[in-house]
């Protein structure tokens, strides 16, 4: 099978398995982000969210849930394969079929680096239960290489919120309440993941000119927000409505498209950020915050300026003085 090529990014109407197997080189892919179909009876998952199916197209494909475990297996290992060695997976789950891709992910070398918790609007309407209202994402990497995290791709460590939070910290908090997307009136995959969803996970694990992978395209939400992030694409859908449909979409999009959209991150400018202390810089933090004491200036402003003079943060400032005795709780 040829692949449709747009904008030099290659995709296949394909299965994941056998199309990786075949298109897909051992270590060349520096990202995977994909949400592999329910095992949920997802061809009539409309009749559960009560909502007009008008707009979807139809050929989604579901795996029976008894070959859910044994489908999982194969395609991760594909997926174990095709990535660079330090190269990122992120995999969208729901809680049914968690355990079998947890237990296919043990059956490989890749290295669990967070269980993210996706909390979206509008969960499911129960009377008996508590209303599902989350998506699990499972985020892991291949050993071998060093992992792309770009720490301040979007917060500046020493950005602040309004009262004083870290908005770095809070963003890579492992809880993301990001709202899903509705697009109604518009031709639509049964499920596509929230461009900000994809913005997150793509600016924190990949840089430009990498290649992301979707080992299932639906609705081509990963491509697009790759592309859009200046990065290359690829990737595999069997159902061949929903491909047709969406490469005609791609076929519009100006690679770059995002980038304008994306805040403007304030990057810390410390020199010596991650450094050990010497006895010599010690040494000189408390003489000067006990002179800086004397002279009555707040513990505030002395750490400020410690911290422009030395290269460090305020909690490098902070611990250095409490290990040193000067934690200056009196000024």
């Amino acid at each position: 099978m040829e692949p449709v090529i747009i904008h030099n990014n290659r995709f296949y109407n394909s299965d994941s398995i056998s199309g990786a197997a075949e298109y897909l080189p051992d270590n060349s892919v520096d990202l995977i982000i994909t949400d592999p179909p329910y095992g949920i009876n997802g061809d009539k998952l409309h009749q559960h969210y009560n909502r007009n199916e008008k707009f979807v197209v139809e050929g989604y494909v579901e795996i029976p849930q008894k070959e859910y475990a044994e489908f999982s297996l194969k395609w991760i290992k594909e997926a174990e394969r095709v990535l660079k060695p330090g190269g990122s997976i992120y995999i969208v789950s729901g809680y049914t079929h968690l355990i079998d891709i947890l237990n296919a992910l043990q059956k490989t070398t890749l290295n669990e680096i967070n269980h993210i918790i996706w909390k979206y609007n509008f969960g499911v309407f129960t009377r008996r239960k508590y209303v599902s209202s989350h998506y699990h994402i499972l985020f892991y990497a291949k050993p071998g290489g060093k992992r792309t995290y770009n720490l301040e791709s979007r917060y500046g460590l020493a950005e602040q919120s309004d009262d004083k939070r870290s908005l770095n910290n809070s963003d890579r908090e492992d809880v993301w309440s990001i709202n899903r997307e509705y697009k109604p009136g518009k031709v639509k995959n049964k499920n596509e993941l929230p461009t900000r969803l994809l913005v997150k996970m793509i600016q924190y694990s990949s840089n430009e000119g990498d290649l992301v992978c979707d080992f299932f395209l639906g609705g081509f939400s990963t491509a697009k927000v790759a592309i859009g992030l200046n990065r290359r694409a690829t990737g595999f859908e069997i159902a061949k409505g929903i491909f047709d449909t969406k490469i005609e979409e791609l076929e519009t999009l100006q690679p770059g498209y995002l980038v304008p959209t994306l805040r403007e991150t304030v990057v810390s400018s410390l020199k010596n950020p991650h450094k050990s202390w010497t006895k010599k810089d010690l040494k000189y933090l408390d003489k000067e915050f006990t002179r800086l004491v004397a002279q009555g200036v707040t513990k505030k402003q002395i750490i400020a300026q410690l911290g422009e003079h030395l290269g460090r943060g305020r909690w490098s400032i902070e611990k250095a003085l409490k290990k040193n005795g000067s934690s200056g709780k009196n000024t």
